[in-house]
């Protein structure tokens, strides 16, 4: 962590929040009875995903995990397979083998919907993204922790306790913690490290008071982030090309006897709040995951003293960012793997 005496806002690099979670990962790694095994299937050429598959790698290693990566498709150099060949039956094997905990799949591959599918045809008992429907079901149902045999149940029958019913983040006896999403559980824990929640409120409701602008309602970072944020109480305005949602667990009427809803629930934004410059105006933290590197948050549209987390690939705030923001974190990569490895034996 850094500062000056100009006067500009801290910056949080990755580094010290992964560092608490590699502690408590080397901790739970050691009373495991063999290495969990992670299998990770890399069907393209693309670079970016290449390299997301070295660092998992040299995380596995450095933890004691066990990592194969299972290369198919053009990612076979010279193996003459197009972009995504074979990456279906990579997938099954992996789901078969019962030497395997978890399985990753390096996306983008298709493009959205072909990629969706293939996403769902990962095992839930092994995906460690939390991309399959079931847990996408419980995440936005405010479901965080259930019984394993659910996972083989159709998903319309999930049972398990909510946030507004589970009395801390501790599994009752004979449940386990429904997987989440890795990036926006990553960017939940950086939340918590920076104290944006507050530990003193009830469990499942710490962020309350918090007003939270998402740029991006991707399915994989942007939806499911505001969905966790405001199913911990947070008013949370998704930001997206050509429109803004409220998110929110507060019922919309003054005068309600009920203080929050069991779920969040998505609703217009007020009409004053119908751009984005309106929203950053009253947000105490912004988060930006646009894979775009021209597209930056103006410095002067945020709120003094607000909290900013880049997820981004591409830097989506300023450089002058830190003269508003009390604390600026650029990048978030490093704890989205602990958070999926974490998810290799929860």
């Amino acid at each position: 962590m850094s500062t000056s005496l100009s006067g500009k806002g801290l910056l949080l690099k990755a580094d010290l929040i992964a560092a608490a979670f590699r502690g408590e990962v080397e901790k739970s790694l050691a009373e495991c009875p063999r290495s969990p095994k992670l299998v990770g299937i890399l069907s393209t050429s693309s670079g970016p995903s290449r390299t997301y598959a070295e660092f998992t790698r040299k995380q596995c290693e450095s933890l004691g995990f066990e990592f194969v990566l299972k290369e198919t498709g053009a990612a076979l150099m010279n193996g003459g397979l197009g972009e995504g060949e074979g990456v279906e039956e990579a997938i099954m094997e992996a789901n078969e083998d019962d030497s395997v905990d978890g399985v990753m799949v390096y996306f983008p591959i298709f493009g959205p919907q072909q990629d969706h599918y293939l996403q769902q045809l990962v095992s839930p008992y092994k995906d460690v993204e939390g991309l399959h429907v079931k847990f996408h079901y419980n995440l936005y149902h405010n479901i965080r922790f259930i019984s394993p045999s659910s996972l083989s149940a159709p998903t319309s029958s999930a049972a398990g306790l909510t946030g507004d019913e589970a009395e801390n983040d501790i599994p009752p006896p004979g449940m386990v913690k429904s997987i989440l999403p890795c990036t926006p559980l990553a960017i939940v824990k950086c939340l918590e490290y920076a104290g944006v929640y507050n530990k003193i409120l009830p469990y499942g409701d710490r962020a309350y008071g918090k007003t939270v602008v998402v740029v991006n309602r991707s399915e994989v970072v942007g939806r499911p982030l505001a969905a966790l944020l405001s199913n911990d109480g947070a008013r949370v305005f998704s930001v997206d090309i050509d429109s803004i949602q409220e998110y929110t667990k507060r019922p919309s009427d003054p005068d309600s006897s009920r203080k929050y809803h069991p779920r969040h629930i998505v609703r217009p934004p007020p009409e004053a709040y119908n751009t984005l410059q309106a929203c950053l105006a009253v947000a105490d933290v912004v988060v930006a995951a646009v894979p775009n590197a021209t597209y930056k948050i103006p410095t002067a549209w945020l709120k003094d003293g607000c909290v900013c987390v880049n997820v981004a690939a591409e830097k989506n705030f300023e450089k002058d960012v830190r003269e508003k923001a009390s604390l600026y974190i650029p990048a978030v990569g490093k704890v989205t793997i602990l958070m999926l490895l974490r998810n290799l034996y929860v």
